[in-house]
């Protein structure tokens, strides 16, 4: 099914020809018709996955260990962060929360989003 009339996507079926229409449209210039056309597209399909698709945040931990791996950092990199190594290992296994000073530490040197990072974290599987 092809888009011909951008309109609100309000089916399963609306949401893969509007899908359709963007990879068609991939790569059009910004301010041409096409390219209009694909930044619409893209606001309406955002609404739809938001709204039938919605993602929790990470798990505070899972993301300080993304970034770690990220940045390419060990826990040694933590100590001026979080503190001691068995202050890391408590955190990383969760067996200590993080305070407001790590936090804040996390926030600022890492760039984790402190919204995350305020979040409870999961406990692991037994």
């Amino acid at each position: 099914m092809k888009v011909t009339e951008i309109k609100p996507i309000r089916t399963e079926r609306d949401y893969e020809a509007a899908l359709e229409e963007v990879e068609r449209l991939w790569g059009a210039k910004a301010g041409t018709a096409q390219g209009d056309r694909l930044d619409v597209l893209a606001t309406l399909i955002d609404v739809y996955e938001t709204e039938h698709y919605p993602m929790d945040p990470p798990d505070p931990i899972e993301a300080i260990k993304f970034r770690m791996e990220q940045q390419g950092l060990t826990r040694k990199d933590l100590e001026q962060i979080i503190g001691t190594r068995t202050r890391i290992a408590e955190v990383l296994n969760r067996k200590r929360g993080l305070s407001i000073t790590m936090i804040r530490r996390l926030h600022e040197r890492l760039g984790i989003s402190a919204e995350v990072l305020i979040r409870p974290s999961r406990k692991r599987a037994a």
